[in-house]
């Protein structure tokens, strides 16, 4: 036995103490960086306050601060760095609310939102799934917040409220869907005819962007998954296991509209990994059809009524117009604002 096996545990363990030593010095810098950040915002809107003529006093503060403290202390005091201080100190009133799990440049992001809830909600999803600065940034511009909301084809108070307080909730099979799913990261056309098995290729070679597409807790299993019945076999197009729900979830991937027989298919597969592949505390298998296109009518008539849970969501290749689906969720929460304003009158 040589050294460095017979002090195998001892090294391991002083590895293990000094990773965690630094996660935690990491975590203490930045939590203090985003105190120092949040009390030069107070300062400098305390100062704005005691000024007559905030506007002009506002400009020429930020620029001459800008060059002293770049003068005295290096980079990262540039004008519009200041600007996201003082909007960081005016966003979070009190200190404690920023997450020191999140960086600077997170923050920096999420201030771009003037909507409460939906910043709320994207702050939330990026401490709970450990979404990078560019993660953030490509969940905001492909809309996950409205897309969410519209995921099942109406919101209502509820849902706004519990994305804005605890991002995505992993409670059941419905939790993880989307509609629709975004692959503008494979870079193929919209006009552009392609194969299932083209499709496929080009998810798995960009398998970790498809992943934080899927959300969060997803892993991959493999592809072209077979499944033996009666000598004959079948293959599930994409198997990933879902650590939060504690479920397989088969992907089947069709380059057109939601068919019936696609959903038989599925829930064949689905009765297959229940009985054979499932351990004894995995939760039933979930399915997913992603597709070209669907209608509500073919939904209910196609997924109704199965006792498995079997899910058809269109995907597609461009990120989705952001103001036309600001305006469907803009429009939808006014029908639940409606009715509470009748009863308020009625009263």
């Amino acid at each position: 036995m040589n050294e460095i096996a017979k002090y195998g545990d001892m090294i391991n363990e002083i590895k293990e103490v000094l990773q965690s030593a630094r996660q935690n010095v990491a975590q203490q810098v930045n939590t203090e960086l985003l105190t120092t950040y949040w009390n030069i915002g107070r300062i400098i809107v305390e100062h704005e306050q005691q000024s007559r003529e905030r506007a002009e006093y506002g400009q020429q503060t930020l620029k001459e601060l800008s060059r002293v403290l770049t003068k005295e202390f290096g980079k990262g005091f540039s004008r519009s760095n200041l600007q996201n201080m003082r909007a960081f100190y005016l966003t979070y009133q009190k200190c404690q609310t920023p997450s020191g799990k999140l960086s600077w440049s997170h923050y920096c992001e999420l201030l771009s939102i003037s909507d409460p809830d939906k910043r709320s909600f994207y702050e939330k999803e990026a401490i709970n799934s450990g979404w990078s600065v560019r993660e953030l940034k490509r969940q905001m511009a492909t809309s996950l917040y409205e897309r969410l909301l519209l995921s099942d084809g109406k919101t209502n108070k509820e849902t706004v409220l519990a994305l804005a307080q605890k991002g995505i909730e992993m409670a059941s099979p419905g939790d993880i869907i989307k509609d629709p799913y975004v692959f503008e990261f494979l870079g193929i056309p919209e006009s552009k005819p392609v194969m299932e098995s083209e499709l496929e290729k080009a998810l798995v070679q960009q398998i970790e962007k498809f992943l934080l597409e899927l959300g969060r807790g997803f892993m991959f299993v493999g592809t072209q998954q077979r499944v033996t019945l009666n000598n004959i076999h079948y293959y599930v197009d994409m198997v990933f296991y879902n650590k939060p729900l504690r479920a397989y979830v088969l992907i089947e991937l069709k380059t057109v509209k939601l068919l019936p027989e696609a959903v038989g298919q599925l829930n064949m597969y689905l009765n297959y990994y229940a009985a054979e592949v499932n351990d004894p505390d995995d939760n039933p298998p979930i399915g997913i059809i992603l597709c070209t296109d669907k209608t509500n009518v073919e939904a209910e008539y196609a997924l109704g009524g199965l006792s498995n849970n079997i899910f058809a969501s269109r995907y597609t290749y461009v990120i989705p117009n952001k103001d036309e689906l600001i305006a469907q969720v803009e429009a939808v929460l006014r029908e639940w604002h409606e009715p509470e304003a009748d009863g308020e009158k009625e009263d």
